[in-house]
């Protein structure tokens, strides 16, 4: 059984999973979509993950914003969290995920990724920051 992470953006929903031992997260894709408000290839693709990876529970990365209020995007995640557990049955945590896109996009940068290739990588690395803060958080448990 696993944990899967996801930072879920206007097009893109960046996925990671955790290792079964729940040490370590591991960034596994991005589910890329044309319009916003069409979820529905976005959620199956999540459903088979799930399926595939024998996920036990998602970890939701909830944008705050810095003032630690709830704005706009974050009011879109919190309607996507309910359409995950209704569409999966499994229960989704939200996990304060403020700052994980610059951290991403910072790691990238250090590693030497060029800055046009950065946007390809961007939510899939913040997904796997997400999993792995929810995952240390555990720790002992």
């Amino acid at each position: 059984m696993r944990i899967m992470g996801l930072d879920f953006g206007s097009k893109t929903v960046g996925v990671a999973v955790s290792d079964p031992l729940y040490i370590t997260a591991q960034g596994v894709e991005i589910i890329r979509r044309e319009q916003e408000n069409k979820l529905r290839k976005t959620l199956a693709r999540i459903e088979e993950l799930v399926k595939e990876y024998e996920v036990e529970e998602i970890v939701l990365g909830l944008p705050k914003n810095m003032n630690n209020s709830i704005g706009e995007r974050a009011e879109k995640t919190l309607e996507f969290k309910a359409m995950l557990e209704r569409r999966t049955g499994l229960n989704v945590v939200m996990w304060d995920e403020r700052l994980t896109t610059v951290a991403a996009d910072k790691t990238m940068m250090e590693v030497g990724v060029r800055r046009e290739n950065r946007k390809k990588y961007v939510d899939q690395i913040a997904a796997t920051f997400i999993l792995q803060g929810y995952l240390d958080s555990r720790d002992g448990q």
